[in-house]
């Protein structure tokens, strides 16, 4: 599968009802799976971290503005190169489809697009950290 397709797949699982999707084509198997409702929750008990694993990060808080989140777990880099600025810093403004930062899964370097003309109040993420898939990345302003 292409990143375009499982993109796609990703958008379709997180607008659908669904609360797992086992996908196996072409020796490529890919599961993703969302919280179960309330009543079911209630019914599994609750999970336990690893030994040695890191504490879960809290969601970005709704009233301190929309945020650009990751849109697949890897390295987060702010640059396109250690010794080159950073894509964003806070206070830029840019355009919708600009890159704001670098995703690196299995050394393969995904750019984040703006999803508007914004203007980046946070970097949330330090360089070289991981993210999560759908943590917070960057706090922005729409135009």
């Amino acid at each position: 599968m292409t990143n375009q397709e499982i993109f796609e797949l990703m958008a379709r699982f997180d607008n659908s009802s669904l609360h797992l999707l086992e996908l196996t084509r072409d020796g490529f198997s890919i599961k993703m799976e969302r919280a179960a409702p309330a009543a079911a929750a209630a019914l599994t008990p609750p999970a336990v971290p690893a030994p040695g694993a890191p504490a879960p990060v809290p969601a970005p808080e709704a009233d301190q503005g929309p945020v650009i989140t990751a849109p697949l777990v890897g390295t987060f880099y702010a640059a396109p190169a250690p010794d080159q600025d950073p894509f964003v810093t806070p206070g830029a403004q840019v355009k919708k489809g600009d890159t704001v930062c670098l995703l690196e899964a299995m050394k393969t370097m995904i750019e984040v697009p703006a999803p508007c003309d914004c203007i980046i109040e946070t970097v949330l993420k330090a360089n070289g950290e991981l993210a999560a898939f759908g943590e917070a990345l960057m706090r922005y302003k729409p135009c």
